[in-house]
């Protein structure tokens, strides 16, 4: 994995190997097969050109990807034999950019810069919008007690970048994966004949593992906590509905501990200070990876300099 830059202070960023194998997969698209080839820039730039590239924001936006830049330069230089570019990041993932602010510098051949353009531009771009729009959810929910969480809907290959460009927006990672968290939902319950017994087959089967449970109305999330469930997601209810749910878990705390509880289904930003009212740890919002649009972002080749000449003070 290449070098870790622009991370924000304390995050471990995306996972490396799953970053790695997304920009195998991104420049196998592009180039083809490895090494593959860029026929315009491998036509047009001698290999031994040299210069220097900025990236740059063309719209307002919180910053994510950063940290992806140094992988995909080292797999480019890698493919077509030459240098890695030097890599100077300006302004680390996390941060608020306003339009023509520069992120980073890139210096080296200018076939790399050039191949590696489109690939690092689409990372980065995707990753920055989910994090302006988090942070939007992020904002709205400030000072309530309750934070943004995200969810498994999230774009084929990208699942560790675009949860990692969740926390630069000031959100909150929930699950990473079918493999971390049990969440019973109505088919499990189905499957299983009921909340009491598909919490003790989970319980069971993997011990090690937190339990989520969806309950759609009071009496479910009643029956979801007497059955031993900690960790509620209280699907699609109403504000009211929402409210009164929450006062009844909370009332029945003093015996059973602590409950965690999330909202989810039809939210929205106007709702969201809402819906935190109510007294719920979480919103989850699957729209922060399904439907974020990315932010404008630019790789602007700086031109040469012009050859000094006798007499030039």
């Amino acid at each position: 994995m290449a070098r870790r830059i622009g991370l924000p202070a304390g995050d471990p960023g995306p996972d490396e190997a799953a970053l790695r194998r997304l920009v195998v997969t991104a420049l196998d698209e592009d180039l083809g097969p490895a090494p593959g080839r860029d026929v315009t820039t491998q036509a047009t730039v001698p290999r031994d050109e040299v210069g220097t590239a900025q990236l740059v924001a063309r719209a307002d936006g919180v910053l994510a990807g950063v940290v992806v830049v140094p992988e995909v330069l080292a797999q480019v230089a890698a493919r077509l034999g030459l240098a890695e570019p030097a890599l100077t990041v300006l302004r680390p993932d996390g941060s608020t950019l306003r339009r023509g602010d520069v992120v980073a510098e890139l210096s080296g051949p200018v076939q790399v810069l050039l191949v590696a353009e489109r690939t690092l531009l689409n990372l980065v771009s995707r990753a920055s919008g989910v994090a302006t729009h988090t942070r939007r959810w992020a904002d709205a929910l400030a000072g309530t007690g309750a934070r943004v969480l995200d969810t498994r809907k999230t774009t084929p290959g990208l699942r560790s970048l675009e949860k990692y460009a969740v926390r630069c927006g000031g959100g909150t990672n929930k699950r990473m994966g079918l493999y971390d968290v049990a969440m019973v939902k109505d088919n499990h319950v189905v499957a299983a004949g009921g909340v009491p017994a598909a919490v003790a087959a989970v319980r069971a089967a993997f011990p090690d593992v937190p339990i989520q449970v969806e309950a759609d109305t009071l009496e479910q999330a009643l029956e979801a906590v007497a059955a031993g469930a900690r960790f509620l997601l209280l699907d699609n209810m109403t504000t009211t509905a929402l409210a009164a749910t929450v006062a009844a878990v909370r009332a029945g705390e003093a015996v059973t501990g602590r409950v965690e509880l999330e909202a989810t289904g039809n939210l929205t930003l106007d709702r969201a200070r809402e819906v935190a009212a109510t007294g719920v740890d979480y919103l989850s919002v699957g729209a922060l990876t399904h439907s974020s649009p990315i932010l404008d972002l630019a790789l602007d080749l700086r031109p040469p300099r012009p050859p000094r000449r006798d007499g030039d003070a």
